[in-house]
């Protein structure tokens, strides 16, 4: 994996920050292989519930990342159970690694 622990935690935190401490947040994508050079980090924020307003939460939850680990390209993907499964979700839920 290529994150170090310390942004590890400030992906964790910030997401629960964002979205309640019930979510829970997957690294997926070339991130996750370290023999990999893709820079951009791949998320999927999953949720047990409903969750209101997902674009603009979304939209803050990348804006506060950037902020606290640097200007790079940050993608995330958030799942609640009324979001329709894509085939993006699938994958990062099968390959994906808890943080």
């Amino acid at each position: 994996m290529r994150l170090s622990e310390s942004t590890r935690t400030v992906i964790q935190d910030t997401v629960r920050e964002v979205f309640g401490f019930e979510a829970t947040v997957k690294l997926f994508g070339s991130r996750i292989n370290d023999e990999a050079r893709g820079c951009d980090i791949d998320l999927l924020v999953e949720l047990p519930s409903v969750a209101t307003e997902l674009e603009r939460k979304t939209l803050q939850l990348v804006a506060r990342l950037q902020l606290r680990i640097g200007d790079q390209p940050i993608d995330v993907q958030v799942l609640d159970p009324s979001t329709p499964r894509q085939a993006i979700h699938e994958h990062a839920a099968m390959t994906g690694i808890n943080l």
